[in-house]
C-alpha cells in the first residue's frame, strides 16, 4: 500500500500541475492513525494526500456539491473500485457532472475494520503494514500480526470485484480482496426466523438508534437537497426519537428510498456510532429486487435503469408477496 500511496501523490501532482485537474478528491491523515478523513487538495497541500487501508470512505458523495454547486474547474477524484458503484447511480440520477470530474482509480485490496482489530486487543493503533495477505499493526503496546482477510470490512468481505465500472486512469494495480462471501448470507438468516423473531431482532437493533443521521449523511443514495427529515413541515425534522414508531419508521423510510438504487457501500454500518447493521435492510431489499424482476447491481453502468422504475410486461405483481409465502 506504501508504494500505491507514493504512486497515488505524484500522480495528483502531476495532475494538479499539468491543469488537468484543479483539485483532488482523496484522503488525508485524521487525529488518529486509522482514521483518514476526505479532503480536497491542491497543489499546496497535495504532498498531505495519503492512501491505506483505512480508507474506507467512500468519496463519491462529495462530488455533488463540488461539481454542481458554483465552483468551477475539474476535480480529479480518487475512486475504489466500489465506490466507481455509487459514481456511476450518481450520474444516473444527474446528480454529478461528469465532465467536470477525471475519475482516477485506485486499487483496493480491502479496507480494514477497525472495529475488527479492536475486538482483536489491538489497542493505541499508531500503523500498519501489510505484505502477503498478513498485517502488522504498530501499536503503542508494542507490534501484533493477523491475517488481512479476518479483519476486513463487511463490504469487502463479499466485494463485488471486476474492478473500477468507471475510471479514466488506474494508477497502480486493480486488486482484489482476498475473501469471497456470499452477501446475502445474513439476510438468509433473518429471513429463516419466524416473524416474531425478525421483529425482535430489528427492535433490539434500532432501539440503539440515538438518530445522529449519520447513516443518512454518509449514504450516496441519499442526495435530495432537502431530506424530509430536515423538513420542518414535516414533523420529524433532526429530532430524537420519542418512541418505537419513530426509531422504525426513519430507517424504514430510508431503506425504501434507496430501494433499487443502492450500490451496497455498506457506508450506513460502517459510520453508524451505535454499531447497527443497517446494510441488512437495503440488502433485503437488493435480495428481494434480484428474485423478483432479475439480478441487478445498481450502478453497474450510468445509463442504468432500476427494475423499480423500468416496467416491463413480466414485472412482479404485488400479490406475489403471497405466493412467496408471506412477508419475510
Amino acid at each position: 500500500m506504501q508504494r500505491i500511496s507514493e504512486l497515488i501523490r505524484t500522480r495528483a501532482g502531476e495532475l494538479l500541475e499539468s491543469g488537468a485537474a484543479d483539485q483532488i478528491l482523496g484522503w488525508e491523515n485524521g487525529g488518529l492513525a486509522y482514521d483518514p478523513t476526505p479532503a480536497f487538495f491542491t497543489a499546496d497541500n497535495v504532498a498531505g494526500l495519503v492512501y491505506n487501508s483505512f480508507c474506507g470512505i467512500n468519496l463519491s458523495k462529495y462530488l455533488i456539491e463540488k461539481t454542481k454547486g458554483k465552483e468551477s474547474g475539474k476535480v480529479a477524484a480518487l475512486l475504489k473500485p466500489c465506490d466507481t458503484y455509487s459514481f456511476n447511480q450518481l450520474l444516473c440520477e444527474h446528480r454529478i457532472d461528469r465532465d467536470k470530474v477525471y475519475v482516477v482509480g485506485v486499487g483496493c485490496s480491502g479496507m480494514l475494520d477497525v472495529e475488527k482489530l479492536k475486538a482483536r486487543g489491538f489497542k493505541g493503533i499508531k500503523g500498519i503494514d501489510e505484505k502477503d495477505g498478513r498485517l502488522t499493526v504498530h501499536t503503542l503496546y508494542g507490534d501484533k500480526s493477523c491475517p488481512k482477510r479476518e479483519v476486513l470490512m463487511e463490504r469487502c468481505i463479499s466485494c463485488k470485484g471486476g474492478g473500477h465500472v468507471a475510471c479514466d486512469e488506474v494508477v497502480g494495480e486493480e486488486l482484489t480482496p482476498d475473501a469471497a462471501g456470499n452477501r446475502f448470507a445474513g439476510v438468509e438468516k433473518l429471513e429463516s426466523l419466524s416473524p416474531d423473531d425478525r421483529f425482535d431482532f430489528w427492535r433490539g437493533e434500532l432501539s440503539r438508534c440515538i438518530r445522529c443521521n449519520a447513516c443518512r449523511n454518509a449514504c450516496p443514495a441519499c442526495s435530495c437537497n432537502k431530506c424530509v427529515f430536515d423538513n420542518s413541515r414535516s414533523g420529524m425534522a433532526a429530532k430524537a426519537n420519542s418512541d418505537d414508531f419513530e426509531q422504525n419508521m426513519f430507517h424504514i423510510i430510508r431503506a425504501f428510498h434507496v430501494a433499487g438504487r443502492c450500490t451496497d457501500c455498506g457506508e450506513c454500518s460502517r459510520v453508524c456510532p451505535q454499531g447497527i447493521p443497517l446494510h441488512l435492510l437495503n440488502r433485503k431489499l437488493i435480495k428481494d429486487v434480484n428474485e423478483l424482476y432479475g439480478d441487478y447491481q445498481a450502478g453497474a453502468a450510468p445509463d442504468s435503469r432500476s427494475p423499480l422504475i423500468s416496467y416491463t410486461q413480466g414485472d412482479a405483481e404485488p400479490d406475489v408477496i403471497y405466493e412467496r409465502g408471506g412477508a419475510r
